[in-house]
């Protein structure tokens, strides 16, 4: 998904050995931590930032390193490392595909066990560039796990691509309202309220709401670990 795409990848980086700092080499040292976030930007922002941090220095990049793998500009990752800027989804899909991670490493805030109770007035939701699609995690945003599972929003016209994920991630989307227009390497695919859909989601594929009001969809995403 530019859910993005955001989605299913190794859950393990490519190269465990030294964690490098933030400059242009990277086997210089640990840089010191970064300052807290402005009150402005929510808790995610920061979870973010820090993961991103963490797995790029873990895999020995800097970031001048990922932003030749993933495409993105280097001050636009450093400012999402510093909690400066809040990435969009499909952003986010592509950093964690350069790193080889599943899109929920990157919001990961740690362990969980027991019960999790989710208010919908507590959850962060992620967005498009253009506003017209977001993303609700309903699932804790802790650990790692071989099944994730979201709200998506379309509003009206709304039309979404997303990039291949990694090898054997699978979509099973249920759509809560309608019509949606779902695009997978079969084809284009209409479906109305209550219908589903269960696609291989490692190739390009797409969202579309051609209907006149907002469009809401319940998406299964599993990987292959």
């Amino acid at each position: 998904m530019t859910i993005g795409t955001a989605p299913a990848f190794d859950r393990l980086p490519r190269a465990l050995a030294a964690t490098p700092g933030d400059g242009s080499d990277p086997a210089s040292p640990p840089a010191s931590p970064p300052a807290s976030p402005p009150a402005s930007v929510d808790q995610l922002v920061g979870v973010i930032g820090d993961n991103l941090r963490a797995f790029r220095r873990r895999q020995g990049l800097s970031v001048d390193g990922l932003a030749q793998l993933s495409g993105i500009d280097p001050s636009l990752l450093a400012a999402i490392e510093e909690g400066r800027h809040r990435p969009d989804i499909a952003t986010l899909w592509t950093v964690a595909k350069a790193l080889d991670l599943s899109f929920s490493s990157l919001l990961s805030s740690g362990g969980d066990a027991g019960t999790t109770v989710i208010r919908r007035a507590e959850s962060r939701s992620l967005t498009s560039r253009d506003g017209r699609f977001t993303s609700r995690a309903l699932f804790p945003l802790k650990g790692e796990r071989q099944v994730e599972f979201y709200e998506l929003r379309l509003s009206p016209g709304a039309d979404e691509a997303s990039d291949g994920h990694s090898p054997g991630t699978v979509e099973n989307i249920l759509v809560g309202r309608g019509p949606v227009e779902i695009v997978t390497a079969d084809g284009e695919h209409r479906l109305e309220e209550g219908d589903s859909i269960l696609f291989e989601a490692d190739v390009p594929h797409g969202y579309r709401n051609p209907g006149d009001g907002e469009a809401v969809l319940y998406l299964v995403m599993s990987y292959i670990l």
